[in-house]
């Protein structure tokens, strides 16, 4: 669980691109945040159960994720999440290219908290991932903390996080 300074996202996608905007949207929300970056479903499985290289992740307090994923999907790494209950509580917005109907659904049976398709404008991108980040780290009530952040918090990426292949990187 993160700090009262801030709050913790585990983003686990392996595009580049959409890692670099993520990040940026995050560095304008009104949330103080640390990001936790994974590339694979296989690494994020890895953060969330804090197994392998990934011993001393911490928990975090909201996990934005990518269905199309390397080694595990996210559909996997979702009903993982979920079905953990050390997991279950912890917010999933589903942050994806597809808008089929059929991944929703899916998704939220698995239990997603929310679903986005990526939108295909960069300013439409960066006022998704704001509005999540505020929403579920500035308004809402989550398990294990104490209040919802004010909105008047400095926007700030206190520090990146990545893991590349296995390796804990720090920007």
């Amino acid at each position: 669980m993160s700090s009262p300074s801030h709050a913790d996202i585990l983003l686990i996608e392996d595009d580049p691109g959409d890692v670099l905007i993520t990040r940026e949207a995050l560095a304008a929300s009104h949330v103080p945040t640390v990001l936790h970056v994974v590339h694979d479903g296989e690494q994020g499985m890895d953060f969330l159960a804090r197994r392998g290289a990934h011993a001393s992740a911490v928990r975090p307090d909201l996990i934005l994720l990518d269905l199309n994923l390397p080694r595990f999907d996210g559909r996997r790494v979702l009903e993982a999440a979920k079905s953990d209950p050390q997991t279950a509580s912890i917010p999933v917005v589903v942050l994806t290219t597809s808008s089929a109907q059929h991944d929703v659904t899916e998704c939220y049976a698995r239990g997603a908290n929310a679903y986005l398709a990526k939108p295909l404008e960069l300013d439409g991108y960066l006022s998704a991932v704001r509005g999540v980040a505020d929403f579920f780290l500035g308004a809402a009530r989550l398990p294990g903390r104490s209040s919802p952040r004010a909105a008047t918090c400095a926007p700030t990426v206190e520090s990146d996080v990545s893991y590349v292949d296995g390796e804990e990187t720090r920007s």
